[in-house]
């Protein structure tokens, strides 16, 4: 059905007769699907009227529950939980045994999993779908299926979850569920995949409602946020302009008026817009997510430390690990965590963040967290001058990114690869995989990343000494031999001339120099400023 033309077609045919309450339920759900949120409350409302004036308490349950569920779902919660309370004082008025009351224990069932009493959300989840079963109703099926899912996800039961989304994705590429209820299950499973690292079934979901979103012509309400998952998935598996376009339309469906999820779109173009280098741009996205409820944070840590401000980006990493709630969120913060840390050379900070990164992919059952974790593993090794250990991390790592189909994070880990060959003398390797990572990355668009290719992402290990300069001493090295002063070396990298000072106080340890000037006779004569 073209859902717009629908609610078009019955504002018309109400202006000219009065319509029975089938046909203002069927105006109601096209009302819902093509973005008419007000007209929706208020066309449910007079399906519950009508049938309270016509003796059926029953169903004016289900059309007050329909009304305060969109109610909740639009953030609402008093006027939506006005209309919940509504449709169980009818159930307790009435002594009414029917499927509305299955579909009231969904706003019970779904409070108990926003407090974490996740058994007793299973169990209300399981009761909806024995209503389910004896009014053979297959929306509250899969409503109650989905809850299930979820709830065995929170309990760690993640494969019994999987089997229940699974199955209920299956009923609805069956068409035994009505278009409100697929795009509910579409979003919810598709998030809890997200959330599981499950890029996988995240993939397969992601492209079965783009396919469901284009069968629906007129359709708002899940399009938009089907856009940015659907940029996720392209970006990890680097069509990166695609996902460009994606969220950017994204970004417009959610905007006017504002839902929810604009917040994530914004967010999601930013981390666009970073790895292709566009850092006052990303800056500017994830100031927009923080605008609309989307913590920035991790994403404006990684801008600074792309802008060599690590000082910065430390402690913005910092604030974000700290409050981080959960360990999805944490999981998702820790490779970024590892970077900086390795960055502002606090290899100790870096190995701890690295060690909770896997002791979370141990439980998870999640091949992308596995790969996270030993390359994080990998690039610490690197760092404590471990580079047959490290090889085997990496080597690990880089398979399993191959296998995902993660381009950009296989061309970080062959650099890595690259920093753990030379001090074993494999340089040959070394070169190979520098070159083959600079040639995804240019593919890719990753123009930052690329020109650091073989510079920032590993130590530069002296010809002769063996002493490791790392890259934020190699850079304010190569500034001490322009001449610059320490506080010129600063706001060119945009640190403290208290950091510099440290910086080179330990360029002169490692180096063996006595002054500034035989820091820089030293550096050219072992050639640490290759091309």
């Amino acid at each position: 059905m073209e859902w717009a033309a629908a609610f078009e077609g019955f504002r018309r045919a109400d202006t000219a007769t009065s319509l029975d309450v089938h046909d203002l339920e069927q105006w109601a759900t096209a009302a819902y699907l093509s973005g008419h949120d007000d007209a929706a409350t208020e066309l449910w409302a007079r399906c519950y009227r009508s049938h309270l004036d016509q003796h059926r308490p029953d169903q004016a349950v289900e059309c007050a529950f329909w009304a305060g569920f969109g109610l909740v779902q639009r953030g609402e919660m008093a006027q939506g939980g006005g209309w919940i309370a509504r449709a169980n004082r009818l159930v307790e008025v009435h002594d009414l045994a029917c499927v509305g009351g299955g579909y009231l224990l969904v706003p019970l069932a779904l409070m108990s999993l926003d407090r974490g009493a996740f058994d007793d959300a299973h169990d209300r989840f399981e009761e909806a779908g024995t209503v389910a079963e004896r009014f053979n109703d297959a929306d509250l099926r899969a409503l109650a299926m989905l809850g299930r899912g979820q709830a065995l996800f929170c309990l760690g039961r993640r494969d019994e979850g999987a089997r229940l989304f699974d199955e209920v994705m299956g009923s609805i590429g069956g068409g035994e569920v009505s278009p409100v209820v697929s795009g509910i299950v579409y979003c919810a499973v598709i998030d809890e995949c997200q959330d599981a690292f499950d890029v996988r079934r995240a993939r397969e979901w992601t492209m079965a409602l783009s396919r469901w979103c284009a069968d629906q012509p007129g359709l708002v309400p899940y399009r938009g946020q089907c856009m940015v998952h659907r940029s996720q998935v392209l970006q990890l598996h680097g069509a990166w302009g695609e996902a460009m376009d994606e969220v950017k339309r994204a970004e417009q469906r959610l905007s006017d008026p504002p839902h929810p999820a604009v917040g994530m779109a914004h967010y999601q173009l930013g981390e666009l817009l970073r790895l292709r280098g566009e850092l006052e741009e990303a800056e500017a996205a994830y100031r927009e997510a923080q605008r609309f409820g989307r913590p920035p944070e991790l994403g404006l840590a990684l801008v600074r430390l792309a802008q060599g401000d690590i000082d910065a980006a430390a402690a913005a990493i910092d604030a974000a690990v700290a409050g981080a709630g959960d360990p999805v969120t944490l999981a998702r913060q820790l490779p970024a965590f590892v970077e900086i840390m390795l960055a502002t050379d606090r290899v100790d900070r870096a190995r701890s963040g690295a060690e909770q990164l896997a002791a979370i992919a141990q439980g998870a059952d999640a091949p992308f967290l596995a790969a996270a974790a030993a390359m994080d593993a990998g690039a610490v090794l690197v760092a404590e001058d471990r580079p047959r250990a490290a090889m085997e991390r990496l080597r690990f790592a880089w398979r399993q990114w191959r296998e995902l189909e993660a381009p950009y994070e296989a061309a970080r880990t062959q650099l890595l690869v690259a920093g753990a060959c030379r001090p074993l003398g494999d340089h040959e390797t070394a070169r190979l995989e520098t070159e083959s990572a600079r040639t995804v990355l240019a593919q890719l668009g990753a123009v930052e990343a690329r020109d650091r290719a073989g510079h920032e992402l590993g130590p530069v290990t002296s010809t002769r000494s063996g002493s490791d300069v790392t890259p934020r001493e190699l850079q304010v090295l190569r500034r001490v031999a322009g001449g610059r002063t320490n506080r010129e070396i600063g706001d060119e990298l945009f640190i403290s001339a208290r950091t510099v000072e440290r910086h080179v106080s330990n360029i002169m340890v490692k180096l063996g120099a006595a002054n500034r000037a035989a820091a820089t006779a030293i550096a050219y004569e072992r050639n640490l400023f290759p091309g």
